[in-house]
């Protein structure tokens, strides 16, 4: 059995490292609000229990019993929050907050049986990708919006950002999982993008087309 503040150290590395590999001491803080001190001492502890491989200046990584345990809460978290939008009507902007409060108190059973009354859904309703009940994990590797050239066009599969003004911001632009999207033009010298979505174009920065994920159309 894990503890929630366990259990959210073990979300943190597994996020934190899906691409760059060990996670340091100052991105957990970071990514958890807490001190690099009490970092330092949780490490410590979740490699005593076998959850995390922990060398000093390199950064932690998960073991694969840590990697389990990550992926466990993530898939209670994402069957979450599509439970509460195609069940309970929240819109997508809202569903996060909840997620982090329900997902240490929710058993797997209750989460299995919400995925089972969805229809045992692939991805959240932000495009992330759900863990199987037995931990797999069918995720694509999509490239951002802001690496798209112009010209390009593409579907945008998954969104990142978890700000609930900037889902809202993205659902009025009509930017959702599905959507069929175009880059126009990309400014130069780091500028924003012009994308057009449907038969409206818009003015994006980069930084929000860096959480937009798409499967680019040849």
């Amino acid at each position: 059995m894990t503890t929630p503040a366990v259990e959210d150290y073990l979300k943190a590395i597994y996020q934190l490292g899906e691409s760059d590999g060990p996670v340091s001491t100052s991105a957990i803080a970071e990514r958890l609000a807490v001190a690099a001190g009490s970092v330092t001492g949780m490490l410590k502890r979740l490699a005593e229990q076998g959850l995390v491989e922990h060398v000093r200046y390199r950064g932690a990584t998960l073991t694969p019993e840590g990697r389990s345990s990550a992926l466990r809460l993530i898939r209670r978290h994402r069957v979450i929050e599509l439970f509460l939008v195609e069940v309970m009507s929240y819109t997508w902007d809202r569903v996060h907050d909840e997620a982090e409060r329900l997902e240490h108190a929710a058993s797997d059973d209750l989460v299995d049986r919400m995925a089972k009354l969805l229809g045992e859904p692939l991805t959240d309703p932000h495009g992330s990708p759900i863990p199987a009940a037995d931990g797999r994990l069918r995720a694509a590797s999509w490239p951002v919006l802001a690496d798209l050239d112009a010209g390009r066009s593409a579907v945008l599969r998954r969104v990142r950002d978890a700000d609930p003004d900037a889902l809202r911001y993205l659902a009025e632009l009509g930017l959702t999982p599905g959507a069929d999207i175009a880059v126009v033009e990309r400014a130069p010298f780091n500028g924003p993008l012009t994308v057009r979505v449907g038969t409206r174009s818009h003015v994006l920065g980069r930084e929000i087309c860096g959480t937009i994920l798409v499967e680019p159309i040849d």
